[in-house]
């Protein structure tokens, strides 16, 4: 078999918004039992999804879709404040698997619009996060832009009273130059306190950014409707991979468009499970002599607590 080498990035997977989200589930199932339901994915993730499925978790897409006798999770990308207000006023149990980190963009959105601020929301048009974060606002209190462009057609209410805030899962250098754009248009902007892409997304892309110099050809296990996956492609692209790849399995994997290669890079979307990093690095050992490097460039030990709710005795 022809020799090849694995590098594989570090930090990769799981972050720790994507863990308690998880947690949250299962956690739901073992204190009220089957179903309990799930608005949206609780992560973008396909083999997570179908996993708590089969545990008994029933993923919906609107409130109006769970029966009232049942618990209903929100999902780790956050909601608009709309959503557990109708859960409240429908008498609903509900638990918020919101990340913390998400959390901090919503606090800091309304603690700009209690100063009088009109926000701009640098983010993915229809991402679920998105939709929760400007949610979280009455409408017009919160414009979008995607790209540096979009900042020169905006029409803010008054030019001197903005404050941004970011999506936690977007490329921190793209981001960088819409900020440059929105502060070189209205140099009296307000920005956040910390930084708002999460910890999570920075890590996973500085570690893309170390290795994918480095190799013929870079894997990104995640899904295709994860924000933070298809990031990750695209800074590998950036930082100098010929060919950068978004991949949920091993299945997936285009054996042609990389037949040659000497050198791989793997690493997964802050939602992809280890279990099919593992599944992708097996592949690859039963049509090659694999040798396996991992590529450091941080260490995470963050943690979140699961909701109160769900920390007292199981029902």
């Amino acid at each position: 078999m022809p020799p090849l080498t694995i590098y594989l990035a570090a930090p990769r997977g799981f972050c720790a918004g994507v863990d308690r989200a998880i947690k949250i589930v299962e956690m739901a199932l073992e204190k009220w039992g089957a179903p309990v339901y799930v608005r949206h994915e609780i992560v973008h993730n396909k083999y997570v999804v179908d996993g708590l499925r089969d545990k008994g978790a029933i993923f919906v897409e609107e409130l109006d879709e769970c029966p009232l006798d049942r618990p209903v999770i929100f999902s780790a990308h956050g909601v608009p404040k709309s959503v557990p207000a109708a859960a409240e006023a429908r008498q609903m149990l509900y638990v918020d698997a919101t990340c913390p980190l998400v959390s901090k963009v919503h606090i800091e959105a309304e603690r700009h619009h209690g100063n009088g601020l009109q926000m701009v929301m640098i983010g993915h048009a229809g991402h679920p996060e998105t939709i929760g974060t400007m949610g979280q606002l009455p409408d017009g209190e919160v414009l979008l832009v995607e790209t540096p462009a979009d900042v020169a057609t905006l029409s803010p209410r008054d030019p001197e009273q903005l404050a941004y805030i970011t999506q936690t899962t977007l490329s921190v250098d793209d981001t960088a130059e819409i900020v440059a754009a929105l502060n070189a248009r209205f140099p009296r902007i307000v920005g956040p306190h910390k930084e708002d892409i999460c910890y999570a997304t920075t890590n996973r892309q500085e570690a893309v950014k170390a290795v994918a110099p480095m190799v013929d050809a870079l894997l990104v296990i995640g899904a295709p409707n994860s924000s933070n996956s298809k990031r990750l492609v695209e800074v590998g692209s950036r930082a100098g991979c010929a060919y950068s790849q978004l991949v949920q399995r091993a299945a997936e994997i285009d054996w042609r468009a990389i037949d040659g290669i000497s050198s791989l890079a793997i690493t997964a979307g802050a939602s992809a499970p280890e279990i099919l990093i593992e599944e992708v690095v097996d592949a690859f050992k039963a049509r090659y002599d694999v040798t396996v490097q991992i590529i450091e460039t941080a260490q995470e030990n963050v943690e979140f607590k699961v909701p109160r709710v769900l920390r007292s005795a199981t029902a």
